[in-house]
């Protein structure tokens, strides 16, 4: 499965992004999807996913009530609206997909596909 993110830029502080993972191949609906993000100098870190068919959103505790993650199957893209942007925000973010088990959710291990990284700028 090959993933393309995209929807990255610059943003000010209490501002809106909508980043998206596309795959031009089949659909992401038997796939758990999820949306990581890696800070300069810091280590990939969970900010939400979704599971395979519709079993449910999980989000990590810094972005939950700003993020919204949703699946959209028949144009075949996860999406991540991210609202009330703040600077510690700012990274490169990107989708995995894999059938992961749910206690995986949160690791980047449980993803075996990836996309090439969007990045995310807030200014403050």
């Amino acid at each position: 499965v090959q993933l393309q993110a995209s929807g990255g830029g610059l943003v000010q502080a209490g501002g809106s992004l909508r980043l998206s993972c596309a795959t031009s191949e089949g659909t992401f609906y038997s796939y758990t999807v999820g949306w990581f993000r890696q800070a300069p100098g810091k280590e990939r870190e969970f900010v939400a996913a979704a599971r395979h068919g519709n079993m449910g959103t999980y989000y990590d505790d810094s972005v939950k009530g700003r993020f919204t993650i949703s699946k959209d199957n028949a144009k075949n893209t996860v999406n991540l609206q991210m609202n009330s942007l703040k600077p510690e925000d700012t990274a490169v973010y990107y989708c995995g997909a894999g059938r992961t088990i749910l206690s995986n959710i949160r690791s980047p291990l449980g993803y075996v596909h990836w996309g090439q990284g969007t990045q995310v700028t807030v200014s403050s």
